[in-house]
């Protein structure tokens, strides 16, 4: 499904990672919000909440329904799935299938933002974790069905980083919203986020020190290779296994000494989190659970479903430096937020049609 991590460079500056995982490809689009955009969010039975948007974003988005002749997509059509404001706070949509769930109603009287909007409403507006939090308490937020998703009810929990190193997690369990601080900087996919932490506590003996030798009996064994530190972390892709591995390589890998060198790191990092296709495969009715899109199938003809990476995005906060690649790609491409901020009219750019070391000209000249 998805992993996410914070890393941090000798200097204590902030960097980001995270993939995304489904068993198709979508038209995933690369969209550039301007300072100054209005964001309308409107909820079934409630007046549209409308702000203006106090900071440009950079984002990886997705529709959220079918264009037909009669009705082209718009850009408030598009909703964030993963993006970074021009105050190096980042934005991050996970899969989480027992978010659904009755939630408390709210007076028919009050604009609330629905959960679909959540991201460009967070990028739009806060520049860090503590004001995002704070605005939290004060507005409500509704799942909604979403139709792309076969009716599932918003089926996502919400991870927020900034550059300051702050961390939070936005969780709907069965309809009641928690949010967590989240003192690892790593998250994953279900279970809720305080059981992966209290998972943690099976894994103290952890450490990234080779114990390469030991006597039993009269015998000495020696380990004839490094790396037998990581014998201990899970194995497996499940979201448990990974949210251990996670936790595990941002906090023992070491911290590089410049900005460009914690990029690098952080990639090979994320490296440890990308899916092939046909690694893990799922038959129909034998277990497993897939996020299916309305109007979008499996690109082979297998009969079974197989998660794979997508795409796979870096950002450096501190220098508002966006990176992503997808799944045909080796190398990452660059978007520079910092040079786009001037910019006043939003831009929409397919994601694959992105390319070479910095694609930032892309956006611009839309």
């Amino acid at each position: 499904m998805c992993t996410s991590l914070a890393y941090r460079d000798a200097s204590g500056k902030v960097y980001f990672g995270r993939t995304l995982e489904l068993t198709v490809d979508l038209p995933y689009e690369i969209v550039f919000l301007p300072a100054g955009f209005e964001l309308v969010s409107q909820v079934k039975d409630h007046p549209a909440l409308k702000v203006k948007a106090r900071y440009a974003l950079l984002s990886v988005a997705m529709p959220d329904r079918l264009p037909s002749a009669a009705a082209p997509l718009e850009i408030s059509d598009f909703k964030v799935l993963e993006g970074l404001n021009e105050q190096g706070l980042t934005f991050s949509l996970l899969s989480y299938p027992s978010a659904g769930g009755k939630q408390k109603p709210v007076d028919v009287t009050r604009a609330v933002l629905s959960a679909s909007d959540l991201g460009a409403w967070a990028l739009g507006q806060f520049a860090t974790v503590a004001e995002l939090k704070a605005a939290l308490a004060e507005q409500p937020i509704m799942l909604e069905s979403l139709a792309l998703v076969g009716g599932v009810v918003s089926p996502f929990h919400y991870v927020v980083h900034d550059r300051g190193g702050a961390s939070l997690v936005i969780e709907f369990d069965k309809g009641q919203m928690s949010v967590y601080d989240n003192p690892v900087g790593v998250m994953t996919n279900g279970p809720r986020f305080d059981w992966h932490l209290v998972n943690l506590n099976n894994y103290t003996f952890l450490s990234n020190v080779d114990r390469s030798s030991a006597t039993f009996g009269g015998y000495k064994a020696v380990q004839p290779d490094s790396g037998i530190a990581t014998a201990g972390l899970p194995a497996s892709n499940t979201s448990v296994g990974r949210f251990v591995r996670a936790v595990y390589y941002a906090h023992f890998t070491e911290q590089a000494a410049t900005p460009d060198e914690a990029v690098r790191t952080l990639a090979h990092i994320m490296n440890n989190f990308d899916r092939p296709r046909g690694v893990t495969i799922d038959y129909p009715g034998e277990g497993g659970g897939h996020m299916e899109v309305e109007g979008l199938s499996d690109a082979g003809s297998a009969p079974y479903a197989t998660e794979f990476t997508c795409w796979t995005s870096l950002a450096d906060l501190d220098r508002k430096l966006f990176f992503i690649r997808d799944y045909r790609s080796l190398n990452f491409t660059c978007l520079n937020l910092g040079a786009l901020a001037g910019r006043q009219t939003p831009a929409v750019v397919s994601l694959q049609k992105l390319s070479g070391e910095d694609a930032t000209d892309v956006i611009g000249k839309q």
